[in-house]
């Protein structure tokens, strides 16, 4: 029968293969037709013979073709067949498609949804043909069912294939149906709609696929609603899994592996990133769709899996800008909206919470360590791009500030440290970006000469710190030291100490660093010799000598110290003594230099010798060998300093020659740590060598002091009609001469006041120290003119140590132990002395404030200054509080500020201080305030809120006794220091407390 039928096919008219198909059963047909499909024989032949002999003209042959189509279906959907044979079969159907009539092919179209509907099909094969008959079905214009044309039928199938359920294993192979159906955008919307739906049914190896076919659906149209359909989902696939790591309880979305789920999302995000290189409105939708999120719309707002896939569409060099611009822009909104938050109870019952976008980009870095290739680029690129654009700028000064309102200098940091997060946890992931970053971060530091490089320095102390063994063998950084000589001192000395801890574990590393300083130390250029001077001083702290006290012992913790690598430590401390001393004898070269090396040695030697105890014998012979030469033994003869050797005269050129007030500042901090570390540990072992210099040097200290109280002007060679003009050599020279008198004088203040004991002939001498000092800054003021002269040494630097201020002010103000009273009031009575000391406290604040950092130059650590920050905050604010304005004696005014008032300008100074360098100190500062705090209270957990509040409180009642004055004398700059401290300090009130 068959080969009948293959025969008659092959006439030239069909009459005689239409007659024998009549007289034939259908199910004859298909039987037959099943037999040679599943034995795989000629069933193409066939196919065509019966399709050629049923013409859908004729009632019988279109029934005939209807049925042996439907028969196709089956035989397709059982999985009989071959590959290739049901392939051929499905083939051949398609072309037999356009020949249906409109009725039969709704027949054919409803079989297909009762199949879907009844979930019947055995692997969907068939459905290849459901386009295609929907294709046709829209083509006739004729009425098929009820009031319905063709398209319009369409439609209604369409209703009822996503109305019905879809079987999981058939979702992909039913979304890939309709990207060949010409849709229209009801249409497009109801089946994304019903895809998007099916997400949460499937597992997540199926969902990549599905991805696919409906990102080429979406070239078609809804792409918005595609992106965002996708990325909710993912979204919230996200934060479930983040409750189950936390312990929540599950929610309904299918639960899976971290690394199966990150694996999902990096193909998803290459799907996606690839359809919209095919279709540029995919990517112009996805911008819009997340900038219509950061604009108000928290159901859009940016998650983790967006993120990603932004900054994967970076590598597509049209979105790219766009990308890190919107990004950018993100960041500093969600910082700006997230601090507005903070400080506003209102505005949090108001706006709905929401994740910091910072915290999102982080999420995606530690996610992109499952082989997110395509997303680590865009990290780099995003994580300097915000510390090139947030980072500190340059003003005309030189100063490395933040520009704009509070709320923007906190959100240019915020930005700006969240670049460095960035780039420093991809490099603690990536091993194959490290070289790529760290490359990066020195090429900034080295080429940006005239802008600060701070932020990127403490990036690269990170990654060292991170990975030194790592890192020990790098080139790039050993090119580094090659550019030393042109880079800024601040720039050096940063890049030098973030290397030390290679320096540590490389011995080629710290040679090649040696040799570039000592080559510097002959250099022509200043720079490069005060670069050598910083190199050495940083190798002299850090390679410490066997047997030097330890950081605890020294209250300085050392954070390089922190490598733990020197696995033969006690070779290593005695290999350091050679090393140390070659060091110190190159800077002994120095002593000979400008006074700007020396000075930079001096500032220097101290932190040495705090760090590296064992040196203490060299670098004190090195300073006492120094002293002498512009010290006179003659104890009799006056001044006992040479300041003439101080100052060079080079042709019509004046220059300070040696910096011998921070000479001998440096001797005395020595002397003073000396005594309170040193000798307490020896216990009868001193070296008496060692021991004879020190009592020298002691006694050099009290001759001075005593010759610098009896010295007149004349000895100086000045006096009042002196020349102190800077358009003379003369006049020059004067003003470097009374501005190192008065730096020896302050040093000599601090020496004698450490040393007094609370001795009345002390504190006697330093009373007459300080009139010495008065008189030539006297002086000074009147010939020079306020704020007008450009002196060798600023008249509000001050020699005096931070911590010598706080316990000055502390014995002025609050001693009161009875023994002490009669020497402090030797002080006491002079209020040119207490303006003075309160003076000086101002200077110090205001000098930590103005370097932007909270180390100081006689080597105290940021710890040290803290506290004597709070020492000297109590100090004043117990003087204020307890000495109002308002009440303090006239007499005790000097030029219109009384002492209260100067204690008030230095509470807003410190208060400032505190919160711009020691914001996670606040409690402990506050604490530090409340004098009448018991251990019960610190144990009860007072907030602080509870103690701003406390302190908010005080001010506000002088204000108000203050506004309440009725005399005419208003004060008003006490008013406004008053308003602006409480300002400062509403600041720390929580925004949910009453108090605020």
């Amino acid at each position: 029968m068959d080969l009948k039928i293959l025969s008659l096919a092959t006439d030239k008219t069909t009459d005689k293969l239409q007659e024998f198909l009549q007289t034939l059963k259908t199910d004859d047909l298909t039987d037959l037709l099943q037999s040679q499909a599943v034995k795989g024989r000629t069933v193409g032949a066939f196919l065509r013979a019966i399709f050629k002999g049923s013409p859908c003209s004729e009632e019988d042959g279109a029934l005939r073709r209807s049925k042996i189509y439907s028969c196709c279906i089956q035989l397709v959907e059982s999985g009989d067949l071959q590959q290739e044979v049901a392939s051929e079969i499905i083939g051949l159907l398609m072309l037999e498609v356009h020949h249906f009539p409109g009725r039969l092919l709704v027949e054919l179209a409803n079989e297909f949804v009762g199949a879907i509907r009844e979930e019947s099909l055995m692997n969907g094969k068939s459905l290849e043909l459901l386009p295609i008959i929907l294709t046709a079905l829209a083509t006739k214009k004729e009425v098929l069912k009820g009031d319905l044309n063709g398209e319009e039928y369409k439609r209604q199938l369409i209703d009822s294939l996503c109305s019905v359920r879809w079987a999981q294993q058939y979702v992909t192979q039913l979304t890939s149906v309709f990207k060949d159906v010409r849709l229209t955008t009801e249409e497009m919307d109801l089946v994304v709609a019903k895809v998007l739906a099916m997400f949460s049914k499937l597992n997540l190896q199926e969902i990549p696929p599905l991805v696919y076919q409906l990102l080429v659906l979406s070239s078609k149209g809804s792409r918005r609603n595609v992106l965002n359909g996708i990325i909710a989902f993912f979204s919230e696939l996200d934060k479930q899994h983040s409750k189950e790591q936390s312990g929540d309880e599950l929610l309904e979305l299918v639960t899976a592996p971290a690394d199966e789920l990150y694996h999902v999302e990096g193909t998803i995000i290459l799907h996606i990133v690839f359809a919209i290189k095919l279709d540029c409105e995919l990517g112009r939708e996805l911008l819009k769709h997340l900038k219509a999120g950061q604009q108000g719309d928290s159901s859009t707002s940016l998650c983790a899996f967006s993120i990603a896939l932004l900054l994967s569409l970076t590598r597509i060099q049209r979105f790219e800008e766009q990308v890190f611009e919107f990004l950018k822009t993100s960041v500093v909104k969600s910082f700006k909206d997230l601090q507005l938050l903070q400080g506003s109870k209102f505005l949090q019952t108001l706006v709905p919470q929401r994740t910091c976008v910072s915290t999102m980009i982080l999420e995606v870095v530690k996610n992109s360590v499952h082989s997110w290739d395509h997303v680590t680029q865009g990290l780099i690129e995003l994580g300097f791009i915000l510390m090139d654009s947030y980072g500190p700028k340059k003003m005309p000064d030189g100063k490395a500030v933040e520009i704009g309102s509070s709320l923007s200098k906190m959100t240019n940091q915020h930005a700006c440290k969240l670049g460095a997060n960035i780039l420093l946890e991809t490099f603690k992931i990536h091993e194959m970006i490290r070289q790529e970053i760290l490359e990066q971060v020195l090429n900034r530091v080295i080429t940006r000469t005239s802008s600060p490089v701070n932020h990127f320095l403490d990036l690269l102390s990170d990654i060292i710190m991170y990975a030194p063994l790592i890192l020990q063998s790098c080139s790039k950084v050993t090119e580094t030291f090659d550019y030393l000589f042109f880079l800024p001192l601040p720039t050096v000395q940063g890049l030098l100490k973030a290397v030390q801890p290679l320096l540590k574990v490389s011995m080629s590393m710290r040679d090649s660093l040696i040799l570039v300083l000592r080559k510097a130390m002959f250099a022509s250029q200043l720079n490069a010799r005060k670069c050598a001077v910083a190199g050495f001083l940083l190798l002299l702290k850090n390679f410490k000598v066997l047997g030097s006290l330890s950081s605890s012992q020294c209250s300085q913790s050392i954070g390089v110290t922190q490598v733990q690598v020197d696995v033969h430590s006690r070779y290593n401390s005695v290999a350091n003594e050679t090393f140390c001393l070659e060091i110190i004898d190159s800077l002994r070269r120095c002593l000979g230099q400008q006074a700007d090396v020396r000075l930079m040695l001096y500032e220097g030697f101290y932190d040495v010798l705090r760090r590296n105890s064992q040196l203490a014998s060299s670098i004190m012979q090195t300073l006492f060998s120094q002293l002498k030469l512009f010290y006179e033994p003659e104890p009799d003869l006056l001044p006992p300093l040479k300041l003439g050797a101080c100052v060079l005269t080079q042709g019509s050129q004046i220059f300070l020659q040696e910096p011998l007030d921070h000479l001998l500042s440096c001797i005395q901090h020595c002397l003073a740590w000396y005594k309170s570390r040193v000798i307490p540990l020896q216990q009868g072992d001193e070296d008496e060598e060692e021991e004879g210099l020190y009592h020298e040097l002691d006694d050099m200290l009290e001759s001075i002091t005593l010759r610098m109280i009896k010295s007149e002007l004349e000895d100086f060679e000045l006096d009042k009609s002196a020349d102190f003009s800077q358009s003379t050599s003369v006049g020059i020279k004067n003003n470097i001469c009374v501005c190192l008198i008065m730096g020896v004088c302050e040093v000599l203040i601090e020496y004698n006041f450490s040393i007094s004991n609370f001795s009345k002939s002390k504190f006697e001498e330093i009373l007459s120290l300080f009139m010495c000092y008065k008189k030539f800054s006297d002086i000074l003021n009147e010939k020079t003119g306020k704020g007008k002269a450009k002196m060798a040494r600023k008249t509000n630097d001050s020699l005096l140590s931070m911590k010598f201020v706080s316990d000055l002010l502390t014995a002025l103000f609050r001693d009161s132990v009875q023994s002490h009273e009669e020497s402090l009031s030797v002080l006491r009575s002079s209020s040119e002395f207490m303006h003075y000391a309160v003076n000086v406290a101002l200077r110090k604040i205001q000098q930590l404030i103005q370097r932007g950092h909270v180390s100081g130059p006689d080597g105290q650590s940021p710890d040290k200054i803290f506290q004597n920050l709070c020492d000297i905050t109590r100090v004043l604010l117990w003087r204020y509080t307890s000495v109002p304005t308002s009440v303090e004696e006239s007499g005790k005014k000097e030029k219109g500020k009384s002492i209260s008032l100067l204690c008030l300008e230095g509470l807003q100074k410190t208060f400032s201080a505190v919160q711009q360098f020691y914001q996670p100190k606040i409690q402990q500062f506050l604490r530090a305030l409340d004098v009448t705090g018991t251990e019960e209270e610190e144990e009860a957990g007072i907030t602080v809120t509870q103690r701003a509040t406390f302190q908010i409180r005080q001010f506000q009642r002088a204000l108000l006794n203050l506004l309440s004055n009725e005399e005419e004398d208003f004060n008003s700059k006490e008013a406004l220091l008053l308003v602006t401290i409480l300002s400062t300090l509403s600041r720390l009130l929580e925004p949910t407390s009453p108090q605020s």
